[in-house]
């Protein structure tokens, strides 16, 4: 068994993945098929051939082959879905030592993984992650109108002349929120579970409001405007994606379907 190649990375690096995976990834073989491969000897890291399966590499630094022939992640992003729970920061990580979302995903199998856009630590639902920043960047750009749809638990009732201001460009700190899509849920809907599991208390509504913009606070500050206060949230589709059946805090994998629709509302041609 030969030593690993000093340049090869080790657990405290940027982003390290366990070789069999990074084989698996790139579709060389199943990770069991890679683990035999790297017994026999057929896999090298920068020349050097590794057996030990606990080798790690650094995808984005480190030259990986089998047989000789160079293996590469580049064509196989990943993308993946997150029902995100309450109580996490979005982002990758904290100097504080907070919970985020990092926590959530598989961040050691997909090296370069990041969320797309944030959510409030308070604020639950549908949050996509992916290793593709060409999609990630174009989703959020304003010029392509991603609808992200929201279920608030509202304090008091919107009136129609509050629906109706938010419908058409609502005034909130300065400037003027581009027109959403409004509907109040009635009890019973099952879209109110989200927000209020145990049904609505007194002088509490449940209303869907789709937006295209992503300012900060968006939602709540929409509200606020029109003299309501947002007491929970949960953001039910970004985009193509729902989050429907996926628990909380948990998360899948995007179906090849979802995935071209993704490429689409980011304006681009999937292998283009």
């Amino acid at each position: 068994m030969m030593s690993r190649s000093p340049s090869m990375t080790n657990p405290s690096d940027s982003y390290p993945m366990r070789l069999q995976r990074f084989l698996a990834r790139a579709g060389v073989s199943s990770r069991r098929g890679s683990e035999r491969l790297m017994t026999e000897g057929r896999v090298r890291v920068n020349g050097t051939v590794v057996t030990e399966l606990g080798s790690k590499i650094d995808p984005l630094r480190d030259e990986v082959s089998v047989d000789g022939k160079v293996c590469t992640l580049a064509d196989r992003h990943c993308y993946l879905l997150l029902n995100k729970p309450a109580g996490y920061l979005t982002t990758m990580s904290d100097p504080y030592g907070r919970p985020t979302v990092a926590d959530l995903v598989p961040v050691d199998e997909y090296p370069g993984l990041y969320p797309v856009g944030r959510l409030d630590a308070d604020t639950t639902g549908c949050l996509l992650f992916t290793t593709d920043g060409r999609v990630g960047q174009n989703l959020l750009h304003p010029s392509h109108n991603v609808d992200k749809t929201y279920i608030a638990c509202i304090s008091g009732s919107l009136s129609e002349t509050e629906i109706s201001a938010l419908e058409h460009g609502v005034e909130m700190d300065g400037c003027t929120a581009a027109p959403a899509r409004v509907e109040v849920i009635e009890a019973g809907d099952r879209r109110l579970v989200p927000v209020r599991p145990d049904g609505l208390r007194e002088r509490e509504q449940v209303v869907s409001l789709t937006v295209h913009e992503g300012r900060k606070h968006q939602v709540k500050r929409m509200f606020f405007a029109v003299g309501h206060l947002v007491k929970s949230l949960h953001r039910a589709r970004f985009g193509p994606l729902e989050a429907g059946s996926i628990p909380e805090g948990s998360w899948r994998l995007c179906t090849d379907a979802e995935i071209d629709a993704l490429f689409s509302a980011a304006g681009l041609e999937r292998g283009g």
